[in-house]
């Protein structure tokens, strides 16, 4: 981060935002990390003035990274205490701030009241439907809960990633609260296959799974499966393991030789690749909207085996192939291990052809300003004018 110029945007007449939920930018920890950068580079290219608040670990002075503000806010740690702490900071600095607040996720909606108190608008991501995960503990379930709820009471307006998380928001919200705007990810024309020698797999000679290992992703069903029909090729799992977790310990164990557990690999370059050149993408995500690990395979052209679900059937649309149970998972594997190149190719155009229907950020982009501008009181002040001129006509 560079030093801030300071008063470069005083007296500025555009339009602010302020993107709050992440642990801040550049990103570095996940999907929502690139949504908040992926939408803070771009709006400010389009005029808007951007801040992002970041979670830093001792004081730091306020900076600019590529026109964007960056604001720090000092939270030690990674548990689930300090992400608290830290989501109450920057929603009391950003009640205060004239900038609307887009808040990207509702793990902590309920500081979002003190938005309504102050008299401001605001616009929260709704996420996923975090309090189905089977990975929480009863309390953590009910906290969810409670904070989806007030998400939707205390937040001017929704955003919902996928069509399925907009109609359970519209059980208990007025449906022009809601807009449904999916996560995005950049296509993958051409990734070098020289960092798959690592791994010691060829292109399209592997199957590939990307996910956090817990149980709603199905990452011990996938393992076992593929282990139990030996398709003659080895299956890379990327994800965080540790020896310390009862379900990760049951992974391992249900893995056979063909089974490479990759670890988490964090450069973009190196995992574009491994989307790029796999034979086909095995996602295991049973809960949630519009999941990027998925997208992110569309985008690179990867033939795609999903579970069956609302969520992933809208994702990956009509070329996809898709399981119910683990007999289905093991034949489907068995298809995809042996399917011409024919077959494979249709499926990655189609892929491809989704992608570039649903998931890419200029239309992304584009609807999220659309509905941050709807928020700002110089539109809501113009719409009301043109409301009495009509009536007073």
């Amino acid at each position: 981060m560079r030093a801030s110029d300071g008063g470069r945007h005083a007296g500025a007449a555009r339009p602010a935002v302020a993107i709050l939920g992440t642990r801040g930018v550049p990103a570095a920890h996940g999907g929502f990390e690139t949504l908040a950068e992926r939408l803070a580079l771009e709006l400010v290219a389009r005029g808007w003035r951007v801040e992002v608040y970041c979670q830093v670990d001792r004081p730091t002075a306020p900076s600019t990274w590529r026109g964007v503000d960056l604001i720090p806010v000092q939270a030690s740690g990674d548990g689930p205490l300090a992400t608290i702490r830290f989501d109450w900071k920057c929603t009391l600095q950003a009640a205060f701030r004239p900038a609307l607040p887009l808040v990207l996720g509702y793990n902590t909606a309920a500081f979002s009241l003190l938005y309504r108190l102050t008299g401001k608008r605001s616009v929260m991501n709704m996420d996923g439907i975090e309090w189905r995960r089977d990975r929480w503990s009863r309390p953590a379930k009910v906290w969810f809960w409670l904070n989806e709820h007030c998400g939707s009471l205390f937040s001017t307006h929704l955003v919902a990633d996928h069509p399925e998380i907009a109609r359970h928001l519209a059980r208990v919200n007025a449906t022009r609260r809601i807009t449904t705007i999916a996560y995005g990810a950049d296509p993958v024309a051409d990734a070098p296959a020289t960092s798959l020698a690592a791994l010691g797999v060829e292109p399209q000679r592997y199957g590939l799974a990307i996910a956090r290992i817990v149980p709603e992703n199905l990452v011990l069903q996938v393992v076992r499966a593929w282990s139990e029909v030996s398709p003659g090729l080895p299956l890379v799992v990327l994800g965080k393991l540790s020896e310390a977790d009862a379900y990760h310990r049951a992974v391992r164990a249900a893995a056979g030789p063909d089974v490479i557990f990759a670890g988490a690999i964090y450069e973009a370059d190196r995992v574009a690749a491994l989307r790029r050149h796999a034979r086909f993408h095995i996602h295991g995500h049973t809960v949630g909207g519009t999941n990027p690990s998925l997208v992110e395979a569309l985008g690179a052209g990867s033939p795609v085996l999903a579970h069956d679900n609302v969520f992933n059937r809208w994702v990956a649309g009509p070329d996809a192939a898709f399981f119910g149970d683990e007999t289905e998972l093991r034949h489907g594997i068995v298809r995809l291990a042996r399917a011409p190149a024919g077959q494979l190719a249709a499926m990655s155009s189609g892929a491809r052809a989704r992608h570039a229907e649903a998931f890419a950020w200029d239309g992304i982009v584009d609807a999220y300003e659309r509905v941050l501008r709807a928020q700002l009181p110089e539109t809501r002040a113009r719409r009301r004018a043109a409301a009495r001129v009509e009536v007073a006509g």
